[in-house]
């Protein structure tokens, strides 16, 4: 071995590690999503395979440590549809990964928690340099203000809970994602099990998710009120043209159905 070739391999060993690619396409959870997240036969709501991911286990795991691996200034870097993309999707998988810790014997994820203890508040993973819990990802990054005020948001970021909108058969990816979380919204309230408008009453009888979020959707696109909001999407809401009409004036009163936490867990054909 001459001296040049000495001196080359010591110049890798010291030299720093070429910079983290994240696969932007999330392509690991891509391909789980697509085999064990089945839609309903109207494509409103969807369950998840867990006892099938659970036999694959590793694979996401692997996409978890994509995760885990991506540093803050990296992340800091990527354009907002590249970051949302990212947070959704990371707190999908780890609710998977969660649920998948003491799966099959729970009927919820609150099953995971206790009187004096929240699931969505142990911190179980590493995201971005810190140890961080399910919470900080919805609440403080991504609905601090300012971030991406997007209420679309609340139909794609799922808690593992039939009352939660169909987690999608498909990763978020930044290309697509105003186009997917337009699509996982229309679907959420097209499920009359969850979101309809009682026409005998004039009211709208929606998710807990428009109460316990309501903030969020005002001023988006202009509305000054859920119900305003909401009448965008009158067609989803009922088939009669006339309560539609109602509905579209953004001016109906609104009731709030009680959320079901039963986990969603997909009991085959």
């Amino acid at each position: 071995m001459n001296r040049f070739t000495i001196f080359a391999l010591l110049l890798l060993l010291v030299q720093p590690q070429a910079a983290f690619a994240f696969d932007h396409s999330h392509a690991r959870w891509n391909a789980l999503l697509e085999k064990h997240a089945h839609w309903d036969e109207k494509g409103v709501a969807s369950t998840v395979d867990y006892t099938a991911i659970q036999k694959k286990h590793a694979e996401l795991r692997s996409y978890l440590d994509e995760l885990s691996a991506v540093p803050l200034k990296d992340y800091m870097g990527w354009s907002k549809p590249q970051q949302l993309a990212f947070l959704i999707n990371a707190y999908n998988a780890f609710t998977v990964e969660l649920i998948l810790s003491k799966y099959p014997a729970l009927d919820s994820i609150k099953d995971l928690g206790s009187l004096f203890s929240s699931p969505w508040k142990k911190k179980f993973f590493t995201l971005l340099n810190k140890q961080r819990h399910l919470d900080e990802i919805e609440h403080a990054m991504i609905r601090q203000p300012g971030a991406f005020d997007d209420p679309r948001i609340h139909a794609a970021v799922v808690c593992a809970s039939i009352g939660c909108p169909g987690i999608r058969n498909e990763a978020f990816i930044a290309d697509r994602l105003d186009e997917q979380l337009e699509d996982s919204m229309r679907r959420f309230l097209a499920d009359r099990s969850r979101n309809r408008y009682n026409a005998s009453e004039d009211r709208l009888e929606v998710s807990k998710i428009f109460d316990w979020y309501g903030d969020d959707f005002v001023d988006f696109r202009g509305h000054p009120a859920v119900a305003s909001y909401l009448g965008d999407y009158a067609e989803l809401l009922t088939e009669n043209k006339q309560h539609q009409l109602r509905i579209k004036a953004g001016d109906t009163p609104l009731s709030y159905l009680d959320y079901d936490w039963q986990l969603n867990d997909y009991q085959g054909n």
